[in-house]
């Protein structure tokens, strides 16, 4: 069934149609679905070295045009590699949206550290300081004239989620700890700054959308994918990595190599304010995809559950 109920269907007789039509150079490429897509977007390879990039769902229909614009602008600038669009494609007849194409970044997406069925495939001590690393050159690109986030989009003041929260909380029921999660995500509130101008930020730092060489390689971080939810706002919405991949000694490493610690170069409340955006993206997806996506609703109750465990 589709993920949403307003979803477009893609096929692969729908790429090479688009492909063929707009970009005849890759026409004679064979195309492949991958499996592994996201929430908004339907992948498919092309060859072996591009993957056509088609949303799903109306509210990606800018991503294409949003990632060809800026990640040229950033990705010389990162520390890790950024699959920048190498063409952007337009709707037709049978296809609605904008659609792009990018290099194919060899490495499999990072093992959900919190899923005891999964298999690790990265060093969590080494990706500590690269993500956190990377989040830090990513907020020091110059913002200017970028797209600064709006209404409830990650990197706005949190108060603007508070009532979506509350009431996700208590739709969750027994799903969560209602009293933990309000007691954190009332400290993330007291925590609170205006973040204008703000700084860039990727907004989507989970597993799915960071690239591991794998375990048999090091398990070294290679890429990060998925930029629909970049702009500029509060950098506190790069910071949910430190619950959802990393523990002990591991999420000290990140949260100083990513300038959220005592000292660092972010503001004081943005540590709780971070713990306020793992529970933003953990509580409300609950409701939504408990029965339309039980894999992804339970690894968001697997991150709010770890988003409140260290509280004092």
């Amino acid at each position: 069934m589709p993920l949403h109920d307003d979803e477009v269907p893609v096929t692969v007789d729908d790429v090479r149609r688009l492909v063929a039509a707009q970009h005849p150079r890759w026409a004679g490429l064979p195309v492949t679905p991958v499996a592994e897509s996201g929430t908004d977007h339907l992948l498919f390879r092309l060859g072996d070295e591009l993957v056509a990039r088609m949303p799903k769902i109306a509210w990606a229909a800018q991503h294409a045009l949003g990632d060809a614009r800026w990640l040229p602008r950033l990705a010389p600038h990162l520390p890790l590699t950024v699959p920048a669009p190498l063409a952007v494609g337009e709707p037709d007849d049978r296809y609605p949206f904008r659609w792009s194409v990018v290099p194919w970044v060899p490495g499999a997406a990072t093992a959900d550290p919190l899923d005891p069925g999964a298999t690790p495939n990265l060093d969590p001590g080494a990706a500590a300081t690269d993500l956190g690393a990377f989040v830090t050159a990513l907020r020091a690109v110059d913002p200017a004239g970028g797209p600064v986030k709006g209404g409830t989009g990650r990197g706005v003041p949190l108060a603007r989620l508070d009532e979506d929260v509350r009431a996700a909380t208590a739709a969750a029921g027994n799903r969560v700890d209602g009293p933990a999660v309000l007691k954190a995500w009332d400290r993330a509130l007291e925590a609170a700054t205006d973040p204008v101008p703000g700084t860039w930020l990727h907004g989507d730092l989970m597993p799915g959308n960071l690239i591991s060489s794998g375990a048999g390689d090091g398990g070294r971080l290679t890429a990060v994918i998925d930029w629909g939810a970049l702009g500029v706002g509060d950098p506190a919405a790069d910071l949910p990595p430190a619950w959802w991949l990393f523990a002990g000694r591991d999420r000290d490493a990140f949260r100083q190599a990513a300038g959220a610690g005592p000292g660092g170069s972010l503001d004081d409340g943005a540590w709780e304010r971070g713990r306020g955006w793992v529970l933003v993206q953990g509580i409300i997806a609950l409701p939504y995809y408990w029965d339309r996506w039980p894999e992804f609703a339970r690894a968001s109750q697997r991150r709010v559950a770890a988003a409140v465990a260290d509280l004092p």
